[in-house]
């Protein structure tokens, strides 16, 4: 039952989402699609009319529809529109935010603009012949229109991955100081469990020693000769408990385990087949017998394996290794990739390997584990048929993934649910960088580019039209136009004002629009006047 309402919880969340989704997409659509709407509904009409407008609106939803997979496509796609209705440079600022916004990298906005601003300099230049004049509004449009909040979208993608640097940061220091708490608490518990064993085991050996040598006395009356033997019992039994004891301080489950006494290997992998995984053990018939406690750790061993490949990695295929030599025991556990990937779900605290490893290592045993290079997870351990005490056991550093490994069970999530907090800091750091580098980029770029474009635009405009102020002053009315020294060879546009008839237009080179500033008229080829345009 509680499966069924958390499937059916998470149901309503993905809906909930999908209609988030469809409503920002309908609203990103009536927002852009106003302008163009309300321009091909306006009179008069004509049928080449509706038709670029029904073919604008819908170039328009096809650029809507892909804006969230492919952002930078629906923004070359609204840079392409406006060649068919100028009305869509009321949606390039958008689909240029949302590009920014969303892209992962900046790399593929970079090349369209690159490309947009090649194309359309090739088109407008050579092929149209439009003017300097008419090239520079157009960059300038590219330029404010697109390049500046793309920048923007940009930044704020880069605020939103420092605030989730932030929070990971904070959660990787709270499970530091929660660790450290931890282990505090773990070697405490160990302290007190060796004392315990250092102390009352060693006394209540020399308590059941005693009371065995009473128990065989010769002289000694049946009655106290019995009485001996039950207390000699009542010692081993109060031995018995104390490992008890010790094994719960030492072992952080704490609890009694369910299983059989006498499980083995194989009863686990024909338990793991029953439950739907396909396993293999090679040798198929296991091991013969154990030491007690070597046979426990590679149980442990094969367990914690098999609970993390069908964790981690459901429907893969699963083989459990036995080697036996005359010093020790090998046990390997790999698993395959996933075939439908890992099931969803929160991270794993990575703390099932890490115990594991502490088990093997008090067995006197070695366990590494992580990903393999071509997919999938392996979990091996040696053990020592007799067994060492824990403290003459060493661990070989870097076997077993720690708090900062990228890679969890089954090429799973992390197993210690996040970075630690070296990393998270790293990682915090590395996120303030870009959100500078972002602002700092989003401020100064369009200025660069600006000035840039002005650069370019400048030589350009001015290239044969710039008419000095001596050479203007000299120039005397009345004068024929062929014997008027210092007049440039070529002419400006006119300004937007009223042409006049037979007056010609020039710069005296003010940047950076090198915008007409002398008029010229002539009649019957004589200069008939002269002015500065205000």
């Amino acid at each position: 039952m509680e499966s069924w309402w958390a499937a059916l919880a998470g149901g309503g969340r993905a809906a909930r989402a999908g209609v988030r989704r469809w409503t920002g997409d309908l609203l990103l659509w009536l927002v852009t699609a106003a302008p163009i709407a309300y321009a091909g509904v306006t009179p008069p009409h004509s049928g080449r009319a509706v038709a670029l407008t029904a073919g604008a609106l819908l170039l328009l939803t096809a650029a809507v529809a892909v804006s969230r997979r492919w952002p930078v496509a629906a923004l070359v796609a609204a840079v392409l529109g406006s060649l068919l209705d100028g009305n869509f440079l009321f949606a390039i600022p958008v689909f240029s935010y949302l590009a920014g916004r969303r892209s992962a990298t900046a790399v593929p906005a970079a090349l369209a603009f690159a490309a947009i601003a090649a194309g359309g300099t090739a088109l407008n230049l050579g092929l149209l012949g439009t003017g300097a004049a008419t090239w520079f509004l157009l960059a300038s449009v590219l330029l404010f229109a697109g390049v500046f909040p793309w920048l923007v979208g940009r930044y704020r993608r880069q605020q939103a991955a420092l605030a989730d640097a932030g929070r990971r940061h904070a959660e990787a220091r709270d499970r530091e100081q929660r660790g450290a708490a931890e282990r505090i608490r773990l070697r405490e518990r160990a302290r007190i469990a060796q004392e315990m064993h250092d102390s009352l085991g060693h006394d209540l050996s020399l308590i059941a020693l005693r009371a065995a040598a009473l128990e065989v006395t010769d002289d000694l009356a049946p009655a106290h000769r019995a009485a001996a033997g039950e207390l000699r019992a009542s010692v081993a039994a109060a031995t018995e408990r104390l490992h008890g004891i010790i094994g719960v301080l030492r072992d952080e489950g704490g609890t009694a385990t369910t299983r059989p006494a006498d499980e083995t290997v194989a009863d686990l992998v024909d338990g793991a087949r029953e439950a739907g995984m396909a396993v293999d053990v090679d040798p198929p018939g296991g091991l013969p017998d154990l030491p007690g406690a070597t046979a426990r750790t590679l149980h442990r061993v094969v367990r914690e394996a098999l609970t993390n490949a069908a964790r981690y990695a459901p429907g893969a295929a699963v083989t459990v290794a036995l080697a036996h030599d005359g010093d020790g025991v090998e046990v390997s556990v790999v698993n395959a990739p996933p075939p439908a990937g890992p099931l969803p779900g929160p991270p794993s605290s990575g703390s099932g390997l890490l115990a594991l490893a502490e088990r093997v290592r008090l067995a006197g045993g070695a366990l590494t584990a992580g990903p393999l290079d071509g997919g999938g997870f392996a979990v091996r351990a040696r053990l020592p048929l007799g067994g060492v005490s824990g403290a003459d056991a060493v661990l070989p550093p870097g076997d077993v993934p720690g708090p900062g490994d990228a890679s969890g069970p089954a090429g799973g999530p992390d197993p210690a649910g996040g970075p630690r907090p070296a990393e998270a800091e790293r990682r915090l750091r590395a996120a303030r960088r870009r959100v500078r580098r972002s602002l700092l980029t989003a401020l100064g770029a369009p200025v660069g580019l600006a000035l840039v474009l002005s650069l370019v635009y400048y030589p350009v405009a001015t290239a044969g039209t710039v008419l000095h102020a001596e050479a203007f002053a000299r120039m005397p009315l009345g004068a024929e136009r062929a014997a008027l020294t210092g007049l440039p060879r070529r002419q400006l546009d006119p300004p937007a004002e009223p042409a006049r008839p037979g007056c010609e237009y020039y710069t005296d080179g003010n940047f950076p629009l090198a915008e007409p500033t002398w008029r010229l008229c002539f009649a019957d080829g004589r200069l008939v006047s002269k002015e500065r345009i205000e």
